[in-house]
């Protein structure tokens, strides 16, 4: 394995020369390439064992030389090397065939453990089939994933993977609320076959368990009570397409049962009907919970947990991946700049300092929330931390504390249980998407008593709606 040779292509001679001691030192014969051409010209010539190999070069960029090896089955694996990392590059290079995709700066360690598993791997490289579709170039807005974290950078990768394989094949995506699950389930859809056909999704913690029932199955005239006519079920309209199941583990145990049926079968029937109806949709299922606890506990079906975990795409928090929290409050604040027809220029130091040291319990969403109430509130070109006071604490603060602005009692009193009540309202709105019935039952309140308190603080639902 040692004697195997290593084609290295970037148009930085200080990083081929990089290259060149780490694999002279690991035992492997190094050959180098400045640009797309030479390496397509080198790898037809020398016929390397593996491919290190930058995205932005001259004449010929890194991915249009992994197309043309694609159409000519190039089994030699493919290292993609990027210094600016995002989603459509990721899965692109992934969906294009590459054995790894790398972001600088560039770990010596990891070159090596990826050498030597690009090499062990050998023929068995990525293959894809001819008839896929090419990854869309546009993407749509509200529907991109941000962030260079490496953690982030794993679940492109993945993503990218996922969108080569069969429909038959479900996929589990889990995270906390906010992280951007419905958003993952979304661009696997636009990057698979049938992307054109329409995204369907249902939430299940957004209807009552008999009329979430109908909505995924659909129902015959007079199957119940206030059936008037037939209805097609999510499960039939998605067709060839993708069935989102958000907060899956919200499921009651009957209709755990019947999904496990069309997961295993492949069809089902109408509520009230007798006809089979066979369903070719991708499921994607979500769930902010631990999915193996519940198992344990005998709340979520086991048979049905590892039907669904074929594919497991955990998404990390907000917390984990700080270093995105500039990327995304730029990008959130590009977004509102456009939406609300503003010209804020940026943040002062203060608030971003503020923005990164906050624990956002509500996720990327929270953050959105926090950015676009900014520029709505913002009067100069930058966002001052002062804007943030209201809604933000420092993650050093764990403990919230409430100043006393009158020395009277009862009106400090008045004053604390108003800031409590807004910030209850808020974090419960956040955690449910701005579902008022999903919150109310959750704090135990009634819908009536929970919009009031809405009214009263002047808290609009649609506002934490992704």
């Amino acid at each position: 394995m040692h004697k195997s040779k290593v084609l290295v292509v970037d148009d930085d001679a200080k990083i081929l020369f990089a290259f060149r001691q780490v694999f002279r030192k690991a035992g492997y014969s190094t050959i180098t390439a400045s640009d797309g051409e030479e390496a397509l010209q080198k790898i037809s010539t020398e016929q390397p064992s593996v491919v290190f190999m930058d995205i932005s070069m001259p004449k010929v960029d890194g991915l249009e030389v992994l197309r043309r090896l694609k159409a000519q089955h190039l089994t030699a694996p493919v290292v993609i090397i990027t210094g600016y990392g995002t989603m459509q590059t990721a899965i692109k290079a992934v969906k294009l065939g590459a054995f790894e995709y790398l972001t600088k700066p560039l770990d010596v360690r990891k070159i090596r453990e990826i050498a030597e598993r690009a090499l062990a791997a050998g023929q068995s490289t990525f293959i894809f089939s001819q008839q896929r579709k090419q990854l869309k170039a546009d993407f749509v807005d509200r529907y991109e994933l941000i962030g260079n974290n490496t953690g982030m950078q794993e679940v492109y990768k993945l993503i990218g993977s996922v969108s080569t394989t069969p429909n038959g094949t479900p996929v589990l995506i889990l995270g906390e609320s906010g992280t951007g699950k419905e958003l993952v389930a979304r661009t696997i859809h636009s990057n698979g076959e049938n992307a054109a056909d329409p995204f369907v999704a249902i939430n299940c913690t957004a209807f009552p368990e008999t009329l979430l029932e109908s909505e995924l199955f659909g129902h015959e005239k007079g199957a119940f009570t206030g059936a008037g006519e037939r209805k097609l079920g999510k499960f039939e309209v998605a067709r060839a397409s993708t069935i989102f199941l958000d907060e899956i583990g919200n499921l009651s145990s009957h209709l755990q049962q019947k999904l496990l049926r069309v997961l295993q079968q492949r069809e089902f029937e109408r509520l009230g009907g007798n006809d089979p109806i066979r369903v070719e949709a991708r499921f994607v299922a979500a769930t902010n919970r631990d999915v193996k606890k519940e198992v344990k506990q005998g709340r979520f079906r086991e048979d049905l947990f590892y039907r669904l975990n074929v594919v497991a795409l955990r998404l990390p928090p907000l917390r984990d991946r700080k270093d995105d929290i500039p990327l995304l409050s730029h990008y959130f604040l590009s977004k509102y700049n456009d939406k609300l027809k503003k010209s804020v220029k940026g943040f002062s130091r203060d608030a971003m300092a503020w923005l990164r040291s906050y624990r956002y319990p509500g996720n990327v969403r929270e953050l959105e929330n926090l950015i676009e109430r900014a520029v709505m509130l913002a009067k100069g070109g930058m966002i001052p931390v002062d804007v943030f006071h209201d809604s933000l604490r420092p993650a050093a603060h764990a403990t919230t504390v409430f100043p006393i602005l009158n020395s009277v009692f009862s009106k400090s009193r008045r004053f604390v249980l108003v800031q409590f009540e807004k910030q209850f309202v808020a974090d419960l709105l956040t955690k449910h998407r701005g579902n008022v019935s999903a919150a109310a039952r959750a704090s135990r309140m009634t819908r009536q008593n929970l919009q009031r308190l809405m009214t009263k603080h002047k808290i609009r639902a649609e506002s934490f709606r992704q």
